[in-house]
């Protein structure tokens, strides 16, 4: 995509239709302005905080021991270890497997709600999936402490009982709700001309829905996937009360685990200031910034490239 700077005349048409605003609307543009560039500014704040915390760790950890190593072991006395890869395989095992048992779910739902479901129905059941967005995640992670983990006991027998499954199950209510409403946003957002003109044409409605209606929709779709994905990437408490906090490497659901946000909760209370643990922990939160700023990146991506214009 090629870009082209203003020219002078688009300079001159800028200068001049500002200079129609009345001063009322140059304080709200402006206003608006400054909370526009507040977001950038905080945004470039938080790395640079996070950035300044991890600079020490480098100098004082084998980078390649951290982002190879197998064991996290920072509290020990005469040899700590520094390994991330079990904080990130943990992140990622809970995180994939809330994706897995979210997107078939919310996609149902969205589908449902969007071309199905009449009015009535919707305006009961619409405003039901958005108050789980609301719900403090504290009391997601208490359900999976106290009840959550006792029917996974029940039904599975596992090693432990809070464990990898238990957290990605409540991840997963967690991605419902942002699915549905940025899902159902791009549905709808689908001209009726197209529907119409499939059922005109013999299409059934689920043959409508199907190949007309989730292909033009896909770019919201997707990227309401990944922003989910994010937002179970980056959840501390909910992980920290049910997944076991295990810093261990497996693949195997019924095992307890720990994540990375989890790993920086647990010890950033307990950790001596300035010591090299504390600087390893900003590295950690460092490297969790960059992944998710990643996912966003990509939604954002996802979002341009396959966007439909009617």
């Amino acid at each position: 995509m090629a870009f082209k700077l203003p020219t002078k005349g688009a300079a001159r048409k800028r200068v001049r239709r500002n200079a129609h605003l009345s001063p009322s609307e140059r304080t709200i543009e402006l206003a608006l302005t400054i909370a526009t560039w507040s977001s950038v500014v905080a945004l470039a704040a938080v790395f640079g905080e996070l950035l300044m915390g991890a600079v020490p760790a480098l100098s004082k950890i084998d980078m390649v021991d951290f982002f190879t190593g197998t064991i996290w072991n920072p509290s020990h006395p005469l040899y700590p270890l520094y390994g991330i890869v079990p904080l990130f395989m943990g992140t990622l095992l809970v995180s994939f497997g809330a994706a897995l048992i979210a997107i078939p779910i919310g996609l149902g739902c969205t589908i449902w709600l969007a071309e199905l479901a009449s009015p009535r129905v919707k305006a009961i059941f619409k405003p039901a999936i958005e108050v789980l967005a609301g719900i403090p995640s504290v009391i997601f992670g208490f359900f999976a402490l106290v009840i959550l983990s006792e029917w996974i006991s029940v039904v599975f027998d596992p090693v432990t009982k809070l464990n990898a499954l238990n957290g990605a199950i409540m991840l997963a209510v967690m991605m419902i709700p942002i699915m549905v409403t940025v899902a159902e946003d791009a549905i709808n957002a689908v001209p009726r001309s197209l529907r119409e003109a499939s059922l005109a044409l013999g299409a059934t409605r689920w043959e409508t829905i199907r190949h007309v209606v989730l292909p033009s929709a896909l770019s919201g779709i997707v990227a309401a996937i990944v922003l989910a994905f994010g937002r179970a990437i980056g959840e501390t408490m909910t992980v920290l009360m049910a997944t076991g906090n295990a810093p261990v490497i497996t693949t195997n659901y019924l095992h307890s685990v720990q994540t990375m946000t989890a790993a920086i909760a647990i010890d950033f209370g307990e950790v001596e200031y300035g010591s090299v643990h504390y600087h390893v922990l900003f590295l950690i939160g460092l490297v969790l910034f960059i992944i998710t700023f990643v996912i966003n990146f990509i939604a954002e991506w996802v979002t341009r490239r396959y966007r439909e214009e009617y």
